[in-house]
């Protein structure tokens, strides 16, 4: 019975025994346990060998990155996210993967080809519009937008705010309504002016417009900031309508409602009119005004007065721009 007790705490020692320390912990703690007589040196070699039984350590393998590679460190670009953090679902057919970036690239490439010279060129100004637009909701910006990005004959900064406003819409229904405006007419004013006529025009129109609304505001006192691109697209909508006065033109949420170019010209002069006496503050109707004056005089008379004065500048642009360098230097 002692043998069995003594036997039992021994080899309970397995249970209980941590981590030996010097190799020693075990022996010690059976030597403390075991009664004196029956310690023999047989007996002690056979509870040292259960007692000095370990797990052997699981073996820790190294971690393969996403790459494939294992065992090195996998070295990224700062530009790029961290690899082990992407989640990655490579295709068992990868061959497939590339069909939708195939049907991608051609239906843009073929929409593009579709374009006119006109919906090409207004194709940018849009894009420019949409990232300014992104921007005003950015909310670390807007003090920032506030300042550059309207124009207010209030505010401390008063020249780059008359150009950059042009591109600028705070409202989406504003940015949509007058992106298919200059879209619907890109065609025809660049048909009428070209693609460099054009963009002078326009980025004038934005100026010049701005200046009128600066000179009403101070006349009367109204101060407050504009943003849009209504101005200049009133000079585009007022050069068009003088050029092709009997133009059909139909308002975009009653197509069966059609009148002519020249009429609609007159109605948009008149109630830009009657808001601007009136005070009315829904839209900036001295830009309006502005930009459709502009747009009146510069086909009528600007044309000749001012482009056809760099005509030769714009011929050596044309030749640069479509031919380039000849070969050997020479010319025709």
């Amino acid at each position: 019975m002692a043998w069995r007790g003594w036997s039992q705490r021994g080899w309970g020692c397995g249970q209980a025994w941590a981590a030996p320390v010097g190799g020693r912990g075990c022996e010690e703690l059976t030597a403390a346990l075991a009664p004196p007589r029956l310690f023999g040196r047989r007996f002690n070699f056979i509870i040292q060998q259960k007692c000095g039984f370990r797990k052997a350590p699981k073996k820790v393998e190294p971690r393969r990155s996403d790459t494939g590679t294992s065992g090195k460190a996998h070295k990224r670009s700062a530009l790029i996210p961290p690899v082990e953090e992407t989640a990655f679902y490579p295709s068992p057919y990868p061959i497939r993967t590339l069909i939708k970036p195939l049907f991608f690239t051609v239906g843009i490439n073929k929409w593009w080809n579709n374009l006119s010279d006109g919906q090409r060129t207004v194709t940018g100004i849009i894009a420019a519009n949409v990232l300014v637009f992104c921007l005003w909701r950015v909310p670390s910006l807007n003090r920032t937008m506030t300042r550059y990005f309207t124009s207010n004959p209030a505010s401390k900064v008063l020249c780059s705010p008359m150009l950059l406003s042009t591109f600028s819409h705070f409202s989406l229904i504003h940015m949509a309504a007058n992106m298919y405006v200059l879209w619907s007419f890109s065609s025809s004013i660049v048909n009428l002016l070209g693609q460099e006529q054009f963009m002078a025009v326009y980025l004038s129109a934005g100026v010049i417009s701005n200046f009128v609304s600066y000179v009403c505001k101070v006349a009367t006192g109204r101060y407050g900031p504009s943003l849009g691109a209504s101005g200049a697209i009133m000079t585009v909508l007022a050069a068009v309508c003088t050029k092709m006065p009997e133009g059909r033109l139909a308002i975009i949420f009653f197509p069966i409602l059609t009148f002519t170019a020249g009429n609609a010209l007159k109605a948009i002069i008149a109630m830009d009119t009657a808001g601007l006496i009136l005070g009315w503050k829904v839209f900036d109707h001295a830009a309006h005004l502005g930009g459709a004056l502009f747009g009146i005089w510069y086909v009528t008379y600007g044309h000749e007065l001012i482009w056809k004065n760099r005509e030769p500048l714009v011929k050596i642009w044309h030749e640069i721009r479509t031919d380039g360098p000849k070969k050997g230097g020479g010319s025709k």
